[in-house]
């Protein structure tokens, strides 16, 4: 046997050989195709090669492992469409593979949050715990306050509302950590990967002081938009009958809704960006305009803006219904002696006392503690919308 027919038969073994390693490899691991919108699956690789060689299945066409949530290409299955040296010559491998070959619907978008809440439920419980125990003790503390007998009620009451200060101050100050804790969880559970709370908090804490500096911020221009607002209504209402002031009033609050909105597209995944892309302050800003403003290619209603304006309406649609049904006794007396009163200082009168007579109202309290609980789909919701919106921009 000459040199070349042996080099030539080494090499022909060490070809076998890994090909028979790659394919021990890959029986282990399930995965699961979907082609037109259907999915098909779980099957292993050689069933995966089978569909192949039929031509059921494509490079293009979307594949996910079993228990994993993250689509990719077909393509990026190790084995499928790329085995071995050789046929990489003739079938170029991507580097990056990516995420999503195609847009999520709006729907699918939906669907997907409600998945990923319910697979990291816990975790998600435990950041909402964060910034609601404080509030729950805080409530339960005044509730005893009230309780107490006359004699000291003026101390209890005093001492309850420093104690609920410093409770709106613990809660104000693990805000941060339970905006980057959403992120951080979420983004995991969709990559297919598990980690504990402690690790996610862990994680988390680190970004506390850009995702502070950017709740002053955001949350700062939003409440001087809202008392804007309200400055704007005082002026219509105290204007009278004069058509002027009136006008002068409406063209501002038309200002007022113009900058709210303006505002809002510009900072829809400022979250998103300073906590998974480790952005910057400014960074941060910047890059949540230009993704809010990006798929211009698109039809309007799977732009990143308008899907963002729909899921936040989606959710405080919810906040407001959960609001109405809590407080739709109280709300029905104040229309009433708003109706039957004619006296401002007795309105007012009547209503303290209407509201001191109510005391603590159970199903209110459930209420907004489902509601606290439900809290992070909106963030997971924008967190799936990122990633999709992200490959669109980086196509």
């Amino acid at each position: 046997m000459t040199i070349d027919k042996q080099q030539f038969h080494w090499e022909r073994l060490m070809l076998d050989s890994e090909c028979m390693m790659l394919d021990d490899q890959d029986m282990a691991e399930e995965w699961i195709v979907r082609v037109e919108g259907k999915e098909y699956g779980p099957a292993d690789i050689e069933t995966l090669r089978e569909w192949k060689r039929e031509g059921r299945l494509l490079p293009e066409n979307e594949a996910r492992k079993a228990g994993a949530d993250l689509w990719s290409a077909a393509a990026a299955i190790p084995g499928l469409f790329n085995v071995g040296p050789i046929a990489s010559a003739s079938v170029p491998r991507p580097t990056q593979p990516p995420l999503e070959t195609r847009h999520r619907s709006f729907g699918q978008i939906l669907v997907e949050t409600l998945q990923i809440y319910r697979k990291g439920f816990f975790r998600f419980l435990g950041l909402t715990l964060l910034v609601l125990l404080p509030s729950l003790v805080s409530q339960a503390m005044t509730a005893v306050a009230q309780t107490g007998r006359s004699s000291d009620a003026d101390v209890r009451v005093l001492a309850a509302g420093a104690f609920a200060l410093l409770m709106f101050v613990l809660s104000t100050v693990m805000w941060p950590v339970y905006i980057a804790g959403i992120q951080i969880v979420t983004a995991e559970i969709a990559g297919g990967r598990r980690s504990g709370l402690v690790a996610a908090l862990n994680e988390a804490v680190r970004f506390w002081p850009r995702v502070a500096a950017l709740c002053i911020f955001v949350y700062g221009v939003f409440f001087l938009l809202i008392v804007f607002g309200l400055v704007i209504a005082a002026m219509a209402l105290a204007g009278g009958s004069s058509l002027l002031l009136i006008l002068f009033a409406l063209g501002l609050l038309f200002l007022q809704v113009w900058m709210f909105g303006r505002f809002f597209v510009n900072v829809l995944f400022w979250q998103q960006f300073a906590v998974l892309e480790n952005a910057a302050f400014i960074d941060s800003l910047r890059d949540s305009r230009n993704l809010a403003h990006s798929g211009r290619d698109l039809p309007w209603f799977k732009r990143p803006l308008w899907r963002g304006a729909f899921i936040a309406s989606l959710w405080f649609a919810f906040v407001l219904a959960v609001t109405l049904v809590s407080e739709w006794t109280t709300f029905h007396h104040y229309f009433d002696q708003l109706m039957t009163t004619q006296d401002p200082q007795a309105l007012l009168q009547r209503l303290t006392e209407a509201q001191q007579a109510r005391g603590f109202d159970v199903s209110a309290f459930v209420l907004n503690l489902v509601q606290k609980i439900l809290q992070p789909l909106l963030g997971i919701a924008f967190v799936v919308l990122y990633l999709d919106s992200k490959i669109h921009l980086e196509r």
